[in-house]
């Protein structure tokens, strides 16, 4: 784990939103309601609607109607949703301007709203589906807060018929094989500190380096097409075929299999990155309680399962079973997650604008 002073691997998973993009899961059951292990403690379901205002990325059909009418009908409650990006919705929180109740964000900028003092602190009592998730999503930010209700990592992507030799590790990005038919991701992106935390790695530190890190970096750039912004970037590269191979987050793989249907995802021997989606309660929020039996409905066995298997998202709950084919495309078992490296997310955004400035300076000329 890249921290103030370390970086080792997580012991179980987030890496985007997904980036990324993000949902919770959803199983079979008869209404969709989650079983919690504790008696809800939400206001009786009578009389006009509880507003519950949602911000997150975007509001599926399936999710909907699979899991935000279920909880309105059984807590009376009405779901408004504000749609956006992470940084676009965050902002408008911050401002005041804003009614949210439940906050929807990747790890990193959940960790800007703790430092901005915007996002409240949660009582665990009343979400007992936590005790359900795999470790590595109950606390991403310290017990205070939201667990992750999805989990996607960041791995490597290639296409085998440009490159020939397999691919099995992050050192693996440093073959000569892939001269001119490289992507890498930008610094400011999710995945760009953890392709720098990668190379420190692979300079043979077991603590991050940022020195041995940039230097890393420096060896490849000749081999770099481009440094992407955009997932849309590296799926539009890919296939037209500029590029051969990168770092790539799980959940859009099926994008890249649309043009590239040989296309291959690999989860390097070191270790995939953790890049996961939080739940919050918004500071301020009149609805505390409801918004904290959402979180616990999101986290459910029932949610978890249905959503992963409709492949919105993929489950941090341990207690989902889905089979090979279900499983395809989604961060999923504890083979998989406990292998995954996790990020010092408020490490990360303390020094970002320093490691953006050297990175323009040394490597994006």
């Amino acid at each position: 784990m890249m921290n103030k002073k370390t970086i080792s691997s997580a012991l179980s998973l987030t890496f985007v939103a997904l980036a990324l993009a993000g949902c919770g899961t959803d199983s079979k059951a008869n209404s969709g309601a989650p079983a919690a292990s504790a008696p809800s403690t939400a206001p009786a379901a009578s009389g006009e609607p509880t507003k519950l205002v949602v911000s997150t990325w975007a509001n599926d059909d399936f999710s909907n109607k699979e899991v935000i009418v279920p909880f309105e009908k059984k807590f009376n409650v009405k779901v408004v949703f504000e749609i956006g990006n992470n940084a676009e919705r965050l902002n408008k929180v911050q401002q005041g301007s804003s009614s949210v109740d439940v906050l929807f964000l990747s790890d990193y900028f959940t960790q800007q709203g703790i430092d901005a003092g915007v996002i409240d602190k949660i009582d665990r009592a009343r979400i007992p589906n936590v005790d359900q998730l795999y470790d590595i999503a109950k606390a991403p930010l310290g017990a205070d807060y939201g667990p992750a209700y999805t989990v996607n990592q960041l791995g490597i992507a290639y296409n085998p018929k440009l490159v020939k030799t397999e691919i099995k590790s992050w050192k693996d990005l440093w073959s000569p094989e892939l001269a001119k038919k490289l992507t890498l991701p930008g610094i400011t992106t999710t995945s760009g500190p953890m392709i720098l935390d990668a190379a420190s790695l692979i300079a043979g530190n077991t603590t991050f380096n940022e020195d041995q890190a940039f230097a890393k970096l420096k060896e490849l750039n000749p081999s770099v097409v481009k440094y992407y912004g955009k997932t849309a970037d590296f799926v539009t590269m890919f296939a037209q075929g500029e590029i051969a191979a990168g770092p790539f987050m799980d959940s859009y793989f099926k994008d890249l299999q649309a043009g590239v249907p040989d296309a291959k995802f690999v989860t390097p021997t070191e270790g995939g990155y953790a890049v996961m989606n939080t739940i919050n309660v918004v500071k301020g929020s009149k609805n505390k309680q409801l918004a904290e039996e959402l979180i616990n409905w999101y986290l459910s066995k029932e949610v978890q399962e249905k959503t992963a298997k409709a492949k919105i998202t993929s489950p941090t709950n341990k207690e989902v079973k889905l089979t090979d084919e279900e499983a395809q495309g989604l961060t999923y078992g504890a083979d998989t997650i406990n292998k995954l490296r996790k990020l010092d997310v408020k490490f990360v955004n303390d020094n970002l604008k320093k490691w953006t400035e050297r990175f323009n300076r040394e490597l994006a000329q």
